[in-house]
């Protein structure tokens, strides 16, 4: 079980991060609509500047706080649910802009890794 917790919270941790750090500004398959970059894509959805800023320090955030729960434990059940909360809303926002069920994938396989680590 350890080292399925291991995997879960590096695959979390990292994948966000370089989302976040290292891709905001390439396309992908899975950005909302035409969206090429992280803002174009806050922007499709309706969504301020503010807004996108404010998700993305939360989610780098608690991608670290994911790592950090290495060596505190206590980190990894709230740094999961908070970033279960913004899978959530990620998949929401694919729902309201009716992307194809394809591109909100990535954000359900999130949630279910982050509702996995909070569990166990």
């Amino acid at each position: 079980m350890d080292y399925l917790l291991i995997a879960l919270k590096l695959t979390v941790a990292l994948g966000i991060l370089n989302v976040w750090l290292l891709r905001r500004n390439k396309s992908t398959a899975y950005r909302g609509k035409e969206a090429k970059t992280l803002r174009e894509e806050f922007a499709v959805y309706g969504l301020s500047f503010s807004i996108f800023f404010l998700v993305g320090v939360l989610k780098v955030g608690l991608a670290l706080a994911l790592l950090a729960s290495f060596w505190m434990p206590s980190l990894a059940q709230p740094a999961a649910l908070g970033m279960g909360a913004l899978m959530l809303g990620a998949f929401v926002m694919h729902l309201k802009v009716k992307d194809p069920i394809s591109k909100a994938v990535p954000s359900l396989a999130v949630l279910a890794m982050c509702a996995a680590i909070a569990l166990l």
